[in-house]
């Protein structure tokens, strides 16, 4: 059976929305798209470079998927530290509700029953990896349907976007699979696997 991840980046108030750019995502008048861009350093991009190794799929919603169909197929993978030509090469399953038009090679519509499709996958792929993607993502952990969380926090405050873990988020226990990792910038990469159960809770006066 594969493994299911996802690639998050977010600030330190849990922005996740638009950090590659500023026409990524505007939507609700974000002005600060590109936030994640003054903050790269070699460190943190061989830490990102390590968890895709081994990716085989991705697994994307739509408005990811029409970014990145829009942008990777006419990149030069040698601008790219190779992700050209993986994202180009793999297959891309997506998550809608609708039916767009996936014109991306390699791109397959995930069926209505979600769960039951990226179930599927599992047993597809070694290696299902999730970008972007944040109301799939809320929908992977309500389902718990992700083994991998790679979360990079970066040292900025927004105030406003979209939040990594937005309100409705399913309760969700995880653990620590290996030492927090930061990068000269400061960028701090936190890697978690799902635990069973919720969170639990207790009383701090009786300790």
């Amino acid at each position: 059976m594969g493994v299911i991840s996802t690639a998050l980046f977010a600030t330190l108030d849990l922005v996740g929305q638009a950090p590659g750019g500023p026409e990524e995502d505007p939507e609700g008048g974000f002005a600060f798209g590109g936030w994640q861009a003054p903050l790269l350093d070699e460190e943190s991009g061989a830490q990102v470079d390590a968890a895709y190794e081994g990716v085989d799929a991705l697994l994307l919603g739509r408005r990811t998927y029409d970014i990145f169909a829009a942008y990777w197929p006419h990149r030069d993978d040698s601008q790219d530290g190779g992700f050209a030509a993986l994202f180009n090469r793999i297959p891309k399953h997506v998550a809608s509700r609708g039916t767009p038009e996936l014109a991306w090679a390699g791109s397959e519509l995930l069926g209505p029953d979600l769960p039951a499709a990226v179930r599927a996958l599992r047993e597809r792929h070694e290696h299902v990896m999730v970008v972007g993607s944040l109301d799939l993502v809320q929908t992977l952990l309500a389902e718990r349907l992700l083994d991998v969380v790679d979360l990079w926090l970066h040292p900025v405050v927004l105030g406003q976007g979209k939040r990594v873990f937005a309100a409705g988020a399913a309760p969700t226990s995880l653990e620590l699979l290996q030492p927090p990792a930061a990068s000269p910038s400061g960028v701090v990469h936190l890697r978690y696997g799902l635990r069973e159960g919720v969170p639990g809770t207790g009383d701090m006066s009786e300790l």
